[in-house]
This record gives structure tokens, C-alpha cells and sequence, in this order.
């Protein structure tokens, strides 16, 4: 089986899926300082205040912290998070045993491109895959909430 995968515009989520995963991407151009976006991203109790997509969230965005999350696409369930990956300023990863979620951040001319990849899957995937809602809209609106955010931050500082 081969896979394809196409680069988006700016701000438009892609999803790839397979019989077993199923990875959704987005990016955008921030015209931000990197630690202006890191700082968001990693303030756990600021979440509810900036980004739309995200209920609640508990827990300390931290090399090894645990995080108890709530989004808008299962307002019931409680998504607990373990932080596997946390290097300052350009990548963090949180997961679970069903999937994990990138975020990266990279320099560019006007600030930086903030990337966010999320995959999910795993044998019983096909299972239960059907009861999973699509995330390209979600993923849209965290990183068009990330962007405006840091951009407002930005031109206060």
C-alpha cells in the first residue's frame, strides 16, 4: 500500500488514513516569536481562554507531565496525556496508547510555522474507527486560535 500525502495551504488540515491509522495535519505561518507561541502551547490553565477547541485542561505541560484534556469533539470524555517529547521552543509531544500529537515549531522570514500532526490507530483501529470524529475542522481552529493569539501578544510586546 502506498501513501500519498499532499501539502496543504496555509491553515488547511489534511488527513491521511489507513486501514490501521489515521494521521490529520495542519500548519500555519505565525508572524511570532517562537517563545510567544511555546508559551501558549505549554500554559495548560491559559488554554480555555485562547483556544475554542479545548473545554478544560489540567495537569503540567512538562518534560514527563500528565495532562487530563477535554475538547469540543467528545465534550464527555476526559483524554489523559502523558508529555513524551518537550524541547523548548520547537517541538512538543503528548500522547496516549491510542495515539500521539505533534507540535513543532520552525523559523522562518516572519516568524515561525507552527505544525500540528496527530495520529491515531493501532490494530483494533478498524473496530472502532467509524466512531471517531473527523479532527480537520478542530485542527483548523486550534491553529487559526494559535495564531491569532501570539499575533495580538506580539504586537503588545
Amino acid at each position: 500500500m502506498t501513501l500519498t500525502t499532499t501539502t496543504a495551504e496555509n491553515g488547511k488540515a489534511t488527513t491521511v488514513k489507513t486501514t490501521f491509522h489515521r494521521e490529520t495535519s495542519v500548519s500555519i505561518d505565525i508572524n511570532a516569536d517562537a517563545s510567544i507561541v511555546w508559551a501558549l502551547l505549554t500554559k495548560a490553565s491559559d488554554y480555555p481562554r485562547w483556544n475554542s477547541t479545548v473545554t478544560s485542561i489540567e495537569g503540567n505541560i512538562a518534560p514527563g507531565g500528565k495532562i487530563k484534556l477535554k475538547s469540543t469533539l467528545d465534550a464527555k470524555r476526559t483524554f489523559k496525556l502523558k508529555v513524551l517529547e518537550f524541547e523548548m521552543n520547537k517541538k512538543l509531544v503528548w500522547g496516549d496508547g491510542q495515539g500521539k500529537r505533534v507540535y513543532t515549531l520552525t523559523k522562518n522570514n516572519n516568524g515561525i510555522t507552527f505544525s500540528m500532526t496527530e495520529k491515531i490507530g493501532g490494530l483494533m483501529f478498524p473496530m472502532y474507527t467509524k466512531m471517531i470524529p473527523s479532527f480537520d475542522k478542530s485542527f483548523e481552529q486550534f491553529a487559526d486560535d494559535l495564531k491569532k493569539e501570539a499575533e495580538k501578544m506580539m504586537k503588545s510586546k
